[in-house]
């Protein structure tokens, strides 16, 4: 008793006495701007809650979306691949916390010695129980659980980062698939009108009313939307292979809800601070957190220049035979206490030190840098969606002419004004500038998510 007394003691006043060497992480002072470039004047009211901070059930209102979307928070793998990257991350911190504390173990033993001062060859029964412990009078193991904490909650920012991810690819894919969809209705609507020309030619053509040329250009204008509806066939089904892929499924049909240009999208969006990108985006907060672990490592080096206090301790009882060790053996017991200091190691302490200083150093240079892309990324996505909202605006303009140019060249041509070439002309032009105004629509809904994902949007702090 008076050994495991005397083991304690020692170990509790060294531990009181310990101190934690290093630098204390504060985080660093990071220049943002007062508001985002592109951000519009009527999307800085007070009272509308910024976009970044709105479910994602809310931003995307179509049910067969949300669907998809619950469906690969569910089941994709990357996302389940970052959860069992946490689930490391925290077992690892669990066997670094423990050399914070006591070493014990158990040790029963029989031996038989057969020696000179020994002739009868006694046998010896021993037990007892060892303890080890080397005090953190430095701070280096408290500063490594430090760091092991940090490495978690910057892994469980990286899973969020998987899911926000994971979400955005979610739907632009989906408005990608809605696209092709749109343009293959437009197709298929074009092909059923330019074979009513085909057949309208053929028979002025037969009856001497027209020429052989009128035949073959409207022919082009059959083959031109046939060649679309396959090419849009093809990118249908690798898109929704693609998707199936997202889902964590096998290949196959995805289901649909509302057609591209009924989706559900805010005209002006609520920015928000771009200090709140801080707090906000997964990918900063990890970076942070990648931060405060490399400068909890600085104090892990730092401790190797000072000496260690390992301390040692054995109870147990020896007895001669099983009969005189449950009657009352020989109890033995020894406590030891030591400073290891290191003298020369050939300048691998220093160049240690110096190595957590370069990484603590680069760890903050790329938390800066993602704070400086994140507020790029939201600025670029802001110019972005308003830009292709004007840009999709003004091409259904100019759809709408197409659409009434074509339709007075087919009537000046059916009443013998103008030549089939006009017709040909406009009908090729309203065709491609309704599969662009398809791909205007898709562009813009894409940006909307690319701003969402950008103001942080997608998951729960």
């Amino acid at each position: 008793m008076i050994g495991i007394r005397l083991f304690l003691v020692t170990a509790l006043l060294l531990s009181l006495s310990a101190c934690t060497v290093g630098p204390n992480y504060k985080r660093p002072a990071v220049t943002v701007p007062g508001q985002y470039r592109g951000v519009s004047p009527d999307s800085s009211s007070p009272a509308a809650p910024a976009f970044g901070e709105m479910e994602w059930w809310t931003v995307f209102q179509d049910p067969a979306l949300e669907s998809l979307i619950k469906e690969a928070l569910a089941n994709n793998y990357d996302l389940r691949i970052a959860a069992a990257r946490v689930s490391q991350a925290e077992a690892v911190v669990g066997i670094t916390r423990a050399d914070q504390y006591p070493s014990v173990t158990g040790t029963i033993g029989v031996e038989n010695v057969r020696t000179k001062f020994y002739p009868g060859a006694p046998t010896l029964d021993t037990a007892a129980i060892q303890a080890s412990y080397i005090v953190d009078f430095w701070g280096q193991y408290r500063r490594a659980t430090e760091a092991a904490r940090a490495n978690l909650v910057a892994t469980e920012y990286g899973r969020e980062v998987v899911r926000t991810t994971l979400l955005s690819d979610i739907a632009v894919a989906y408005f990608q698939l809605r696209q092709f969809d749109l343009q293959l209705e437009y197709s298929k609507q074009t092909l059923v009108a330019d074979q009513e020309i085909l057949k309208l030619n053929t028979i002025k053509f037969k009856g001497g009313e027209s020429a052989q040329t009128d035949v073959l250009q409207a022919e082009l204008l059959v083959q031109q939307a046939e060649a679309q509806i396959i090419s849009l066939q093809q990118s249908i089904e690798q898109t929704e292979n693609a998707m199936s892929i997202l889902l964590g499924r096998n290949p196959g049909s995805i289901a649909r809800g509302a057609r591209l240009t009924d989706q559900p999208h805010m005209p002006e969006i609520p920015a928000g601070l771009p200090s709140s990108l801080l707090e906000r985006r997964p990918d900063v907060q990890q970076a942070e957190q990648v931060l405060v672990s490399a400068n909890a490592n600085v104090g892990v080096a730092k401790a190797a220049f000072f000496p260690q206090f390992p301390l040692t301790g054995v109870f147990g009882a020896q007895s001669t035979s099983v009969t005189s060790f449950l009657q009352g053996p020989a109890s033995v017991w020894s406590v030891g206490a030591q400073a290891i200091q290191p003298l020369f190691q050939g300048g691998r302490i220093r160049s240690n030190y110096r190595l957590a200083w370069a990484r603590r150093d680069e760890a903050e240079l790329v938390y800066r840098q993602t704070v400086l892309k994140a507020v790029g990324d939201v600025s670029n996505s802001l110019v972005a969606y308003g830009q292709s909202r004007k840009f999709r605006a003004k091409l259904e303009e100019q759809t709408d002419t197409y659409r009434e140019t074509a339709r007075l060249a087919n009537v000046r041509f059916t009443g013998g004004v103008t030549s089939f070439l006009e017709v040909l002309v406009t009908q090729q032009q309203y065709f491609e500038s309704s599969l662009a105004l398809a791909q205007a629509w898709s562009v813009e809904l894409q940006n909307y998510v690319q701003l969402y994902k950008a103001l942080g949007g997608g998951w729960e702090r």
